[in-house]
């Protein structure tokens, strides 16, 4: 195996946990509707235990995503989590917030209450998701800092990166790009929430609601996610000479990178069919299995998107202040030996997802009814994983 094939390997793993963590977001997806889809104490319930089954399996990804990253391409985590890294701070203080919320919300002696740690999991669920979204689209617009990758053997000055300004990620937020995929992801994880629910729930009232609430989130979600990639398509991108290494700015990049991987571009449009055909076969058909559907289109999605800033000789972290700071798989990744040795470890991961997908189904094989946690009124909340 070359350097080279092991940088391409890694990079496909890394957008592959990328986009299972897009698609475990339904998790938090979920969470905002804890107020609106529930109409009492029984059915919010139901929806906490229905949440608090898959909660770790989202966390779990997050983790082993920042640790691929940081072992595979160790410069791009030491930039960007070592830079902007209120950004990041933000993101894991809301998921710590989410495993307190799941763990404390029903203990004994609760001086909080359960309405505080059902606020966490809401605002887990709409500004984790929106900050994980606008802090992925800085992959295509670039963000501001600069590198000396010769610092690395600069004993004196072993600093590689700073960041140009105080506000160290959170400037991400004034890119309009950025935020349309943020809150794509945002209305993405809720669609994907609520599919759940359908798939999981069998109680013929939630099911109502959960189906007009579908209808109301898909339309914001096709707008911003629909501008986002018309947006990027449209302008300049981050290209490499692959014989210099030199950064450049190329009219249409991403939209060419499709072009001239026709495999990319087909899993991609497979991946917004069949997200598609998930939420219409759910609102139309009355179809329950749309999670399935959509998740699977949602994980070929975001893995195209994800692919097409690190493949063709394009800069997946780009700096906006110095374009040669620029980092790609070639220039950021760890050495031949240590992807070698990861590149046998990672043979394990057929049997790690067979092994969730055994524990999903063994876990949602019985469908959820507001009966079974009649008995629980009053008490405390019967235990969910």
């Amino acid at each position: 195996m070359s350097y080279e094939f092991l940088q391409h390997y890694w990079w496909f793993l890394v957008s592959l946990l990328g986009a299972l963590l897009v698609f475990l977001l339904f998790v938090q997806g979920g969470q905002t509707f804890l107020f609106t889809l529930a109409k009492n104490e029984r059915e919010r319930l139901m929806l906490v235990n229905a949440m608090g089954r898959k909660w770790e399996f989202t966390f779990t990804t997050l983790v082993t995503f920042g640790g691929a990253f940081f072992a595979s391409f160790p410069l791009f985590y030491s930039t960007s989590f070592g830079g902007a890294y209120w950004v990041w701070v933000a993101i894991l203080l809301l998921f710590v917030l989410q495993a307190v919320a799941y763990e404390f919300r029903t203990k004994p002696r609760n001086v909080l209450g359960k309405r505080t740690f059902e606020f966490f999991l809401y605002f887990n669920g709409i500004l984790g998701t929106i900050l994980l979204g606008t802090a992925v689209g800085t992959f295509f617009t670039g963000s501001d800092f600069t590198a000396n990758l010769h610092s690395l053997t600069d004993l004196k000055q072993p600093i590689i990166s700073y960041w140009n300004n105080p506000w160290h990620g959170l400037e991400a937020v004034l890119d309009a790009r950025n935020v349309m995929l943020g809150l794509a992801v945002c209305f993405l994880a809720r669609l994907l929430g609520l599919l759940y629910f359908i798939n999981l729930i069998d109680e013929e009232e939630i099911l109502k609601r959960a189906r007009r609430r579908l209808l109301y989130n898909t339309i914001p979600f096709l707008v911003f996610f629909l501008a986002f990639v018309i947006s990027i398509f449209l302008s300049k991108g981050f290209a490499v000479n692959p014989e210099t290494g030199q950064v450049y700015l190329e009219p249409y990049k991403y939209l060419k990178n499709f072009l001239e991987m026709p495999l990319l571009l087909i899993v991609f449009l497979l991946g917004v069919l069949s997200v598609l055909f998930g939420l219409g076969a759910t609102l139309l058909r009355r179809t329950r299995k749309g999670i399935w559907f959509s998740g699977i289109g949602t994980v070929l999605t975001v893995l195209a998107l994800l692919l097409s800033v690190g493949y063709n000789n394009t800069s997946y972290y780009p700096s906006s202040a110095d374009l040669q700071s620029s980092l790609t798989i070639y220039n950021s990744s760890s050495s031949y030996f240590t992807l070698g040795a990861m590149s046998v470890v990672s043979l394990l991961i057929p049997f790690v997802l067979a092994y969730i997908w055994y524990a999903w189904r063994a876990m949602d094989k019985k469908k959820m009814t507001v009966a079974e946690f009649e008995a629980t009124d009053g008490q405390e909340e019967q235990e969910a994983y």
